[in-house]
């Protein structure tokens, strides 16, 4: 997991050949006028989701992972708590992972949550364990979904 500014965000273009592009279009682009729901940048290999929810609590809060995608959560407006545990320190499932969703949710608790304000993101790697959303408020988020194996 790593949590940073998009002002330092080149220092992690060369952790993955797509994240580049990621952190360009999020420069370039004026994601407060991308309406909520999933955007194409390239394919099923990176894309967006624009979030504008409620934030909920941490009790109410489940942590989740990915296997065919890593996230880039950019927080665009509010300020996103989110729960973090590595994946495996997790022992308690909800579910089977859900293939066509690329996601398993859980019942641990987070053994940190990091207060990521506007402007900051968190990349959450698949063996990341993260529970997002969680804060005060209105939360307004772009979720970068960046295909693990990139073509």
């Amino acid at each position: 997991m790593i949590l940073d500014t998009l002002s330092n965000a080149d220092r992690y273009a060369g952790l993955h050949p797509l994240f580049a592009m990621a952190f360009d279009f999020m420069r370039t682009q004026d994601l407060s006028a991308l309406p909520p729901g999933r955007h194409r940048i390239l394919g099923d290999e990176l894309f967006v989701v624009i979030q504008q929810l409620q934030a909920r609590s941490r009790e109410e809060a489940q942590l989740e992972c990915h296997r065919r995608y890593i996230d880039i959560q950019l927080v665009l407006e509010g300020v996103d708590e989110m729960g973090w545990k590595p994946l495996q320190d997790c022992h308690a499932p909800v579910s089977d992972y859900l293939v066509e969703k690329d996601i398993r949710f859980f019942h641990d608790p987070a053994d940190a949550w990091v207060t990521t304000p506007a402007g900051s993101f968190c990349i959450f790697f698949p063996e990341d364990a993260h529970a997002p959303l969680v804060g005060n408020g209105s939360i307004r988020k772009a979720v970068f979904k960046i295909a693990v194996q990139a073509a």
